[in-house]
């Protein structure tokens, strides 16, 4: 009886509303199910289900009695989430067009190598180049610093390269197994060695006299960057003192720290001894002395934009045909232009 009477007062209930709210009752219960068959726990609610019933929540009056999958709170914070977006979109700036992106990279690595710049030395710059940006942009996209503008590193020892020698030995060893010590001092102005010797026995003495040999008594650099061997003692100190020179020291097993006497030690190693049978130490002066003129008047640098240590000239095409100069025993050559 109670099913008879469920079932009756359902029937009336349909007849009684309209068609139009049985479609959309029908329509909105499919939506649902729909929602409800995905293969997860918590179905997931789509950007176009969200439109779907903050469309309906618009048109349909009793929308709220068939929605099952969400709160009806969530409905219309959908439609007032819709609402914030399409204004902020509408209301947004239209003003002046974007700066180029090449623009913004420039003024970027401008600021970047420049610390010492603010926007209007960068700015004239960009204008040298015949872009046209305001000076406000450049403010705009230049990067700021953290700490008071200074000069790099590069920049520090590149300014001071002219007051820095560079000292360090090399062990050499002959045909009769004898082990001979060469000095080195180096230039960092232009990567120029300044002095070479050979001996068996060094002394601080000896090593001192050297220094003072190669730099002179006048005009001499301020600054001899050197290791902690042994070799340097007290006699070194007062000799070095006595031309001015002021020993920078590296950390102990830090080659790294004195990097340019390094290099040249390898590559008289890989370009000279590693093609030599020592004999002596006359031989081995005489050796190392030919490989110094070749490397400081002949030998090209990278870091010297690809010129010699004492700058070797251009032969232009009319100087005449091409002829080469032996050096190191012909391990070497350098090529120039002589007259017929």
């Amino acid at each position: 009886m109670t099913k008879w009477l469920s079932l009756s007062l359902h029937f009336l209930n349909s007849v009684i509303r309209s068609r139009r709210d049985l479609a959309f009752e029908n329509l909105l219960l499919r939506q649902q199910l729909a929602v409800m068959k995905r293969n997860c726990s918590r179905p997931p609610i789509s950007r176009a289900d969200r439109m779907f019933w903050v469309f309906v929540s618009r048109i349909w009056a009793n929308w709220r009695d068939v929605l099952h999958i969400v709160r009806p709170d969530t409905v219309v914070r959908w439609h007032r989430m819709g609402f914030r977006r399409y204004w902020a979109r509408k209301s947004r700036p239209r003003g002046r067009a974007q700066v180029n992106v090449e623009i913004r990279a420039l003024i970027r690595r401008m600021s970047v190598a420049n610390s010492l710049w603010g926007a209007p030395r960068i700015h004239g710059e960009i204008l040298k180049l015949g872009l046209i940006v305001s000076e406000a942009t450049v403010s705009k996209y230049m990067i700021r610093h953290r700490r008071p503008p200074s000069q790099t590193w590069r920049s520090f020892l590149e300014n001071h390269a002219a007051d820095i020698v560079a000292i360090d030995f090399l062990t050499v060893p002959t045909a009769t197994f004898r082990i001979l010590f060469v000095m080195v001092i180096l230039s960092h102005d232009r990567r120029k060695i300044l002095h070479t010797n050979a001996t068996e026995h060094p002394t601080a003495a000896w090593t001192g006299q050297q220094v003072i040999e190669a730099v002179g008594l006048n005009d001499a650099p301020k600054y001899l960057l050197r290791d902690r061997d042994a070799i340097y003692g007290a006699l070194f100190n007062r000799k070095t003192a006595s031309v001015g020179l002021n020993e920078a020291v590296t950390a102990p097993r830090s080659p790294w720290q004195n990097p340019y006497v390094e290099r040249v030690i390898g590559s008289i190693r890989r370009e000279c001894l590693n093609h030599t049978i020592i004999l002596g130490e006359r031989h081995l002066r005489r050796v190392i002395g030919n490989y110094v003129h070749y490397y400081n008047n002949a030998r090209t640098h990278l870091s010297l934009e690809k010129d010699a240590p004492s700058r070797r000239s251009v032969h232009r095409p009319e100087a005449g045909s091409i002829v080469s100069r032996r050096h190191c025993g012909g391990v070497h050559h350098e090529y120039l232009r002589a007259a017929a």
